[in-house]
């Protein structure tokens, strides 16, 4: 994963910080602090991520295409502009059936 967040004090247009590329899952990172952090993520047609669990909440919004989240064995289809917050402690799954781009958001404060 790149570490180098994004430039300060200047405008992006998201969804063009990060480019597709073939049989992958690309991460941007554009906030990392020790309380959380801010990352953006595309995956090619057909990826996916590990089925893992975190101990933080984290907050998933598709900004291009569609993407498939599992979340307890339960599956969510999100679109561009849906989003869904994934608990803490649940297995969760993200696949790409088809390509797509999100940000995703985990907050680490608060569970002292």
């Amino acid at each position: 994963m790149d570490t180098n967040e994004l430039e300060k004090s200047k405008t992006h247009i998201t969804v063009e910080i990060i480019e597709y590329i073939p049989n992958s899952v690309v991460s941007k990172t554009i906030l990392k602090k020790t309380t959380g952090n801010i990352v953006l993520m595309s995956f090619d047609d057909g990826e996916e991520l590990t089925e893992k669990t975190s101990p933080f909440d984290t907050y998933a919004q598709i900004i291009e295409g569609n993407a498939e989240i599992i979340i307890d064995g339960k599956s969510f289809l999100l679109q561009t502009g849906e989003s869904i917050i994934i608990p803490a402690h649940k297995s969760n799954l993200v696949k790409a059936n088809v390509r797509f781009k999100m940000i995703q958001t985990v907050i680490k404060s608060g569970y002292e």
